[in-house]
């Protein structure tokens, strides 16, 4: 009895801190749903986010002087002609090839498999704008393809044979697809990884074939993943200016760089911008529509390695070849003509402003990583801490910048960025009679701000993910303790997030050290990164002398590839 007596008050004690411990969930659930500060940063961040794509639409709609009869007839219909072409062609071909040879390596053993696993996802790291400069060099009248071509067959000029002309539409094609197919490949690969052994298993037992089964199958149950892929294929082509301006193909986005920059009129390059941004919508409709709102999760705890097919002999060295060629073509061509270059042009190379161009790069890139990656962890905990209806859309929201051309983004932040400046400089000379000049506007200021809402989208659904693996519980038991959610921020959270914030900002620097279009039209005054210096020599027919610059950008971007390789390969679920 005794020793009841003494123990009963230790278990009231205990059912006393349990009940404080739920009323403080509770008040930390009332609050979570309030966070007046939390919902006003986050609306903020949202402002400057789509800050852009707000001046596009309004400068469009009060444009200086009314051109919209001249872009309807004499630059509309090649820009669209030329871009929509471009977007089938290209999302044909890396549909194609990336699902093709994601199949084979996920199913199938044969020579080599393992390393072409590793070797297909490598042309990513390529900027397109890179490999179109390197392939015109390998394939154009002077390259050394057609001048071994003429001595072989003996022809003495152009008009006694027929090439393919790799500065045409067809060439861009081919050329951007050998780089973006590495998108398909990553998200078919991560589909085909996780999907149920058992459902193909019955498929072949009732007497469906290897193809069949891929068709009837894996691929329907791999159409969410694959209509990502190919959205984020379409992005690209839509993004790209360096590539098609070098091409001699006439896309939206390079109509709205010569509108802009070669005929001085802001007002015709924001109605073709606001026309782009519409394409985006309709891509984003057809992403979701390609998805099909399918849903697919496996219905078991157990799961099964797959079981690879052998193919032996000459069919497996025909897989194994069928798997080099995209390899090939995407990044082994190109960059061993880079190499070469780089070698043999090191002292022009580096007397051309390697060395200023790379520190340039670097500090911009560190400082979109950091803000982005800052941003990120803001949007990330708010909507953690204050998961109300403005926090929620406004988080998702936030992250569209990613879908923006740096064309158009650039347009977009320019004309406000410069407003402001004229603003501070009329008022600084009305008062203290001292011009200030352009602050933000031409500035790196204005380069860090477009990477990092270019940008935003890749650290925050990084950030994300870290945070979806950190407990509720853990939040709770801080509040209960008498943290702020900036202390339990600080002393908990972040902790735990470092490896997450470590890849968050890596992915951010890789992309803005290959950003080349917001780059080059917000750029100052003779301020050169690797993208621009590229593009300047390129421009010039002298590609040789940035070949070093080329080649240091594509062995920057190796790393995230490998490393979102190896998140894919070993995704599946019970390994």
């Amino acid at each position: 009895m005794s020793w009841l007596t003494r123990t009963r008050p230790s278990l009231q004690d205990a059912m006393r801190s349990l009940a404080g411990l739920g009323q403080h969930v509770r008040r930390w659930r009332a609050r979570r749903r309030a966070s007046p500060l939390w919902t006003a940063t986050v609306a903020i961040i949202l402002a400057i986010m789509l800050m852009p794509i707000a001046t596009i639409f309004v400068l469009a709609v009060s444009p200086h002087e009314n051109i919209w009869p001249h872009l309807v007839s004499s630059v509309l219909p090649v820009s669209l002609r030329d871009t929509i072409l471009l977007m089938v062609g290209t999302g044909f071909l890396t549909l194609i090839v990336g699902t093709g040879t994601a199949w084979l390596v996920t199913m199938y053993r044969f020579p080599g498999r393992a390393l072409l696993d590793r070797l297909l996802v490598i042309p990513l790291a390529v900027p397109t704008y890179i490999i179109a400069y390197a392939y015109v060099e390998l394939l154009d009248f002077a390259g050394p393809v057609q001048t071994a071509f003429r001595t072989v067959f003996g022809f003495t000029s152009a008009r006694d044979y027929w090439f393919p002309d790799i500065r045409s539409l067809g060439g861009a094609i081919f050329v951007m697809s050998a780089v973006l197919y590495p998108y398909v490949y990553l998200t078919a690969r991560a589909s085909f990884v996780q999907q149920s052994v058992c459902a193909l298993e019955v498929a072949r037992t009732l007497g469906r074939s290897p193809m069949g089964t891929f068709w009837a199958v894996a691929l329907p149950l791999a159409r969410p993943a694959i209509a990502a892929g190919s959205a984020l294929v379409l992005m690209e082509v839509l993004n790209d200016i360096g590539a098609v301006q070098y091409l001699g193909v006439q896309t939206l986005t390079a109509s709205i760089y010569s509108t802009w920059l070669q005929r001085s009129n802001l007002g015709g390059a924001a109605q073709l911008a606001s026309i782009m941004l519409l394409f985006i919508f309709a891509l984003f409709l057809l992403e979701r529509f390609a998805r099909g709102g399918a849903q697919v999760h496996h219905t078991t705890g157990r799961y099964r390695s797959i079981s690879f097919q052998d193919i032996e002999g000459v069919r497996g060295y025909l897989a194994a070849a069928v798997c080099s060629l995209p390899f090939v073509l995407g990044f082994a061509v190109p960059f061993l003509l880079l190499a070469r270059n780089a070698v043999v042009f090191l002292g022009e190379g580096l007397a051309a402003g390697f060395l200023g161009a790379t520190a340039n790069s670097l500090m911009l890139a560190a400082l979109s990583a950091i803000v982005a990656s800052a941003l990120a962890l803001t949007l990330g905990y708010a909507r953690r801490v204050a998961n109300n209806n403005i926090v929620r859309p406004a988080v998702r929201a936030a992250g569209l910048g990613y879908a923006v051309p740096g064309t158009v983004l650039a347009l977009g932040l320019l004309i406000p960025l410069a407003a402001f400046d004229n603003w501070v400089d009329a008022f600084m000379r009305s008062s203290l009679g001292v011009s200030t000049g352009l602050l933000l506007s031409g500035s790196i200021f204005a380069l860090v701000l477009a990477y990092t809402i270019r940008f935003l989208a890749v650290s925050l659904g990084t950030i994300e993910a870290g945070l979806e693996r950190i407990s509720p519980n853990l939040d709770a038991a801080a509040r209960a303790l008498g943290s702020s959610p900036m202390s339990a921020l600080m002393r908990v959270h972040l902790p735990m997030l470092t490896p997450a914030l470590g890849t968050a900002a890596l992915l951010v620097f890789v992309d803005a050290m290959k950003e080349l279009p917001a780059t080059l039209l917000l750029r100052p005054f003779n301020f050169d990164t690797l993208a621009t210096h590229v593009y300047s020599f390129a421009a010039l027919e002298q590609f040789e002398e940035a070949s070093l610059s080329a080649v240091a950008i594509v062995i920057v971007g190796l790393v995230p590839v490998l490393l979102l390789h190896r998140a894919v390969a070993g995704g599946r679920p019970g390994t």
